[in-house]
């Protein structure tokens, strides 16, 4: 067929415009540079997902032909159509829609953890809603705190199916979907359970693209404030790798910006009084997790290895696939391990006692929330982390504290816990795990020491990826997977024994970490994703030091402390089990 035959041609607002056949009224107008209001359209273009359901009705247009109103994002555009988005009609029907979805909603806008960053309030204030002519009944659906990680407020839905979009598509969890009919219906849970009652991970990646706060982190600023006014705890945070090139973002800069040491400074300001690195515990990680591949590929022990960096992706392991238990590695993520070494080294080290240790996280996942409160993440009785906030939440404490952030002069990390490596840089981004693994590895399994530290195969934004690295008498097979929905495909082919990888690396969000459900939000804009991981890579690059093992506060660690990788104290601080979860 020959290619004009496959293009079409109509106008928006009298401007005439050349659309593939098959484009919907939002892709003619988006090439015509006409702007059309949207609330529950989301293009995902890079995760191959579009939620397009036309339930807000706010992108409505006037066809001039039929006279009729017509979702902009969901109908395609015919031969000869003519399209008008600011005649009266429609703009009066787009107001409608927009009242009549603010009639059913809760009023407490000032006090929205969404406040300023609302899609559905943006709008009202862009289509200049001053006074909503509809009155009566409104919804009151119990609100959920279950998970510790997710809040879910049904009065707050809009019911515009971009968190099952993210659930069902993306993710492949299928946790939410539309419950009950007419005036009640909401995004939730089979029978209306609370979240921890089902096979949620977690992920938070329905919070990242939902337009309202029907869906948001439970904030845990309130706990630490309390902690940092209690003279009696040794306050101690850490800050996560993907935290750095994303926060600034909150205070005006270009995602990707890389503000490590502003980031520190800020939090001295608000007065933690150690701040540690988490890229330190991603050091330790790799350390013990190459140790851990090593000896199962000389022992002919099972494999793939999975990273279990991800606690989104370790919850669903444990519903999802229960009996690939024996696959993932027994390290504890970052986070855990520098909480389990500051609750035991770093205390021993400082005469503290465990029990006057609080212990915070900055982390860009909503699911760290879930993992920090897992029974098996403790030592004598003490979590190794007490509280984590996502880098939204430190952005309000920072704002809340009147901190110029843009004006903060760079601070180091403190001593013990604080210096890292290139390679743990890159653990924010999807393939950065199994790259800083695959390092310290290959110096294990073949005594050499490797030439080039950079496995540029092993980058990317591909769903699923893999390479093949020469360890001289065998090559290492790894395979990367970002999205649930695309580790669901290589965990099936790992039961269905298709697999022949030696290591996996999963993480559960787009990009990686820089994706997390807890950064700043990026409203599907891929090219945010990117920016955020080569400012990773720029960091490892400009590293001294960009192998793991060649840490010198870890040496000193496992020197004064720890033995050597994979010991006994090592094992019984630094790694866990996992346990089968019914799937729900």
């Amino acid at each position: 067929m020959k290619l004009i035959d496959k293009m079409i041609t109509c106008s928006v607002n009298d401007i005439d415009v050349n659309v593939e056949k098959g484009s919907t009224i939002l892709e003619a107008a988006q090439k015509a540079g006409v702007n059309i209001p949207t609330l529950c359209h989301l293009n995902l273009h890079e995760l191959d997902a579009v939620n397009q359901s036309a339930n807000c009705r706010v992108c409505v247009i006037e066809d001039e032909g039929s006279g009729r109103v017509l979702p902009a994002c969901s109908q395609e555009v015919s031969e000869g159509m003519r399209i008008q988005t600011d005649s009266l009609k429609a703009v009066m029907a787009r107001r409608t829609s927009l009242e009549l979805l603010l009639s059913n909603h809760p009023r407490d806008c000032l006090t929205c953890v969404k406040n300023l960053d609302c899609e559905l309030q943006n709008l009202s204030h862009e289509m200049n809603i001053k006074e909503i002519h509809y009155r009566g009944e409104k919804m009151n659906h119990p609100i959920d705190e279950s998970s510790q990680a997710i809040i879910k407020d049904p009065n707050k839905c809009i019911m515009c199916r971009r968190c099952i979009t993210m659930c069902n598509e993306v993710q492949t969890v299928g946790v939410l979907s539309p419950l009950e009919r007419g005036f009640d219906v909401v995004a939730g849970t089979a029978f209306h359970l609370p979240l921890d009652q089902t096979s949620c991970t977690y992920c938070g990646q329905c919070v990242s693209v939902c337009p309202t706060a029907a869906l948001a982190e439970i904030d845990a600023t309130s706990a630490v404030w309390k902690a940092l006014n209690d003279e009696r705890k040794h306050t101690i945070v850490q800050v996560a790798p993907a935290v750095r090139v994303a926060l600034g973002e909150e205070f005006g800069y270009d995602p990707g910006e890389i503000s490590t040491g502003k980031v520190v400074s800020a939090l001295k300001r608000l007065g933690f009084d150690t701040v540690f690195d988490t890229n330190f515990g991603a050091d330790l990680t790799i350390v013990e997790e190459a140790k851990e591949l090593s000896e199962r590929i000389e022992s002919g022990g099972t494999l793939p290895m999975l990273t279990s960096c991800c606690p989104a992706w370790v919850q669903f392991i444990e519903h999802q696939f229960p009996e690939l238990l024996d696959v993932p590695s027994s390290c504890k993520s970052p986070q855990s391990m520098v909480g389990a070494m500051a609750k035991s080294y770093y205390a021993e080290q400082s005469g503290l006692s465990p029990a006057d240790i609080e212990m915070v996280s900055i982390m860009p996942c909503v699911a760290k929330k879930s993992e920090a409160a897992r029974e098996e993440l403790s030592e004598e009785g003490y979590a190794n982390v007490d509280q984590v906030l996502t880098t939204r939440e430190l952005a309000r404490m920072i704002k809340e504290a009147a901190i110029d952030f843009r004006s903060l002069p760079d601070k180091p990390f403190d001593r013990l816990l604080g210096e890292s490596t290139g390679a743990a840089a890159i653990f924010g981004t999807t393939g950065g795990v199994i790259e800083a693994t695959t390092r310290t590895a290959y110096e294990m399994l073949t005594g050499k020491e490797i030439g080039e530290v950079n496995f540029k195969d092993l980058r990317g934004i591909e769903g699923v990826r893999e390479a093949t690295i020469d360890l001289g008498e065998r090559t290492l097979r790894v395979g990367i997977a970002h999205e649930l929905g695309n580790a669901r495909r290589l965990l099936e082919d790992i039961r269905d024994g298709k697999s022949d990888f030696d290591a996996i690396e999963i993480m559960a969000c787009p990009g990686g970490c820089i994706g997390g459900g807890g950064q700043p939000y990026h409203h599907g804009d891929v090219s945010t994703l990117r920016r955020r991981a080569e400012a990773l890579y720029r960091i490892d690059k400009d590293m001294p030091i960009r192998k793991s093992h060649e840490n010198p506060l870890v040496k000193e660690a496992y020197e004064a402390y720890l033995g050597k990788p994979g010991s006994e104290r090592a094992h019984r601080l630094l790694h866990t089990s996992y346990s089968a979860k019914e799937r729900i």
